[in-house]
């Protein structure tokens, strides 16, 4: 019988080509701590491409210090402004190939989806976001960006969209088949 892992590290990533937020959430069943909470800066950095090997060198580091099993990442949204969207999506796809090639699965969460999941409201302000996740964790640091609580918010989202049924990896597209599934666990 195969052994199921109920725990799982999330590297959690709010791409950028200035700021990019990123977060490290180890996660066990229904339970979950923040490890890591911070921001890669770049803004000294004027070259595009000095931007992207930086993100690259810092998203290798991060993976070698914390061995993430999964990347949760924030999609780009939409902008008018398509200079800065091809930027971004440069940055997101170096991200996604340093992942990749560490072994990651890779999930991608559209930014209204990740503030559903963290305060009920898919148009939630970046702000409610962040204080959220402050009543939620322990944040110890101090949040100079709320692109590190940006991050953390794709991790918890992937967590909470994700998380391992008491043990089990069965997946559940509703609410009838995991009662289906889960007979005992009802109470009538």
């Amino acid at each position: 019988m195969e052994e199921v892992t109920t725990q799982q590290t999330i590297l959690g990533v709010d791409p950028g080509t200035n700021v990019m937020g990123y977060a490290i959430l180890k996660t066990n069943l229904n339970k979950s701590e923040v490890e890591v909470l911070s921001v890669i800066e770049m803004k000294k950095l004027e070259d595009h491409y000095a931007k992207l090997k930086f993100i690259y060198e810092k998203i290798n580091s991060l993976i070698e210090q914390y061995h993430p099993d999964v990347l949760a990442i924030e999609a780009p949204f939409y902008g008018k402004n398509v200079q800065s969207m091809l930027k971004l999506g440069r940055a997101q796809g170096i991200v996604i190939a340093a992942s990749l090639h560490a072994g990651m699965e890779v999930y991608e969460y559209e930014p209204r989806k990740i503030k559903q999941a963290i305060t009920g409201n898919g148009n939630a302000a970046k702000e409610q976001v962040a204080a959220m996740l402050c009543h939620m964790y322990p944040i110890k640091e101090s949040i100079s960006y709320l692109d590190a609580t940006d991050a953390l918010a794709a991790a918890v989202c992937h967590h909470l969209q994700h998380r391992v049924v008491l043990g089990g990896k069965q997946k559940f597209s509703d609410w009838k088949s995991f009662i289906a599934n889960n007979e005992k666990r009802v109470i009538k």
